[in-house]
């Protein structure tokens, strides 16, 4: 079997028609690094079939839907970047083998929560009621005593400045290991930010998925950085915040905003978001606010321009006809979402502008909160 040079640590919908999709493209043309171990953080024995189906030699399926530059545009393709595929704990020293010898990038996609402290996390011996952070830190230790090479950190949570807050984390829980530890991971370990942008709305059976043909993989360059693979939709760019707050505060919030409203109105026959832009009153309302209080936002930091573009390609986005991009779906861990896309933009805004009017995202952030102090 060959040699994997990039570790991927999560399983979902969304890797599998992105990054994975990517290497697996630029595998074709010689532009990768390499094929991917693929490892299931969670344990979830229900998900051994979708292990199996990823490792498939005639690879699975990724179906691409939707409207680009007016077009539409229906493609199929099939994904064989993905060598191995493993579960922790059950597959922990071929993990921790892979990662010391053969991984060169790690990248990972745990979902909003990922990165959440867990009770377990204090722990020096691994455990699977770690955060993954903390598990990471318990697979970097063991490439720290295995005196191997520096190694590249690449998450791609929907977390600003990913790369950053995942080295704090991991360093603050690297108190817990020998004290020689600590300046390994700051000296031969490139933490990389990055951005992903791909609505993947529907998984297809046994792995696979439906996604949009607009797709982004921005990553912000610093020293000795190493791309997984070279792809038109991977970019390399010197300022990660511009991608990255117009995304978080226009999609993102756009998404989290829709889906609170949603679920106020109680509209379970209700089920996919271009459902509710076939709603005047919803589109209406969704409009409004990203006129009357987004765009203003952005507009307080010198981008009212780039911002109203990203709107109105962002609405065509929600409308795409061909993805039936589940409002549950977007919903989970829907109270982490609100503090981190809408929450965090109201703080964003008023360091520019703090007696700039945001009555719908203070009205949406005070229910929140009220209901969850009753």
């Amino acid at each position: 079997m060959s040699t994997t040079p990039i570790v991927q640590f999560g399983t979902s919908r969304f890797l599998q028609a992105h990054a994975d999709l990517f290497v697996s493209e630029a595998l074709a043309s010689g532009e990768a690094v390499g094929p991917i171990t693929v490892v299931q953080t969670s344990g979830d024995p229900s998900r051994a079939h979708r292990l199996k189906a990823l490792v498939d030699p005639d690879g699975y399926e990724v179906r691409v839907k939707g409207l680009k530059d007016g077009e539409r545009v229906e493609t199929s393709c099939r994904v064989t970047s993905i060598r191995r595929a493993l579960s922790l704990p059950g597959d922990l020293n071929t993990v921790s083998a892979i990662v010391c010898r053969e991984a060169r990038i790690l990248i990972s996609n745990t979902a909003d929560a990922g990165f959440k402290p867990q009770v377990d996390d204090q722990k020096d011996t691994f455990s699977p009621g770690m955060s993954y952070p903390a598990k990471l830190t318990w697979l970097l230790f063991q490439r720290f005593l295995a005196g191997a090479v520096p190694i590249q950190i690449m998450p791609t949570e929907l977390v600003p400045k990913n790369g950053d807050v995942l080295r704090d984390l991991v360093l603050q829980l690297a108190e817990n290991y020998p004290p020689n530890f600590r300046p390994w991971l700051e000296s031969s370990v490139i933490w990389v930010n990055s951005l992903v942008d791909r609505i993947v709305s529907e998984p297809l059976e046994p792995a696979g998925a439906v996604a949009e043909p607009y797709a982004l993989w921005a990553i912000e360059d610093q020293p000795g950085l190493l791309l997984p693979c070279q792809h038109p939709d991977v970019q390399v760019v010197q300022d990660l915040d511009h991608v990255e707050t117009l995304k978080l505060y226009v999609l993102n919030l756009g998404h989290t905003y829709l889906v609170s409203r949603w679920l106020a109105a109680g509209s379970s026959q209700v089920v996919f978001v271009r459902d509710l832009m076939e709603d005047d009153a919803f589109l209406a309302d969704l409009q409004n606010l990203y006129q009357s209080e987004v765009v203003p936002g952005f507009a307080a930091h010198g981008r009212e321009s780039e911002a109203r573009a990203y709107v109105t390609t962002t609405i065509d986005r929600f409308k795409n006809p061909f993805l039936d991009h589940r409002l549950e779906d977007i919903a989970q861990n829907h109270d982490e979402k609100l503090q981190r896309r809408i929450g965090s933009f109201r703080s964003w805004v008023r360091e520019a502008a703090p007696e700039l009017k945001m009555p719908k995202l203070d009205a949406l952030l005070k229910r929140t909160q009220k209901a969850g102090t009753a």
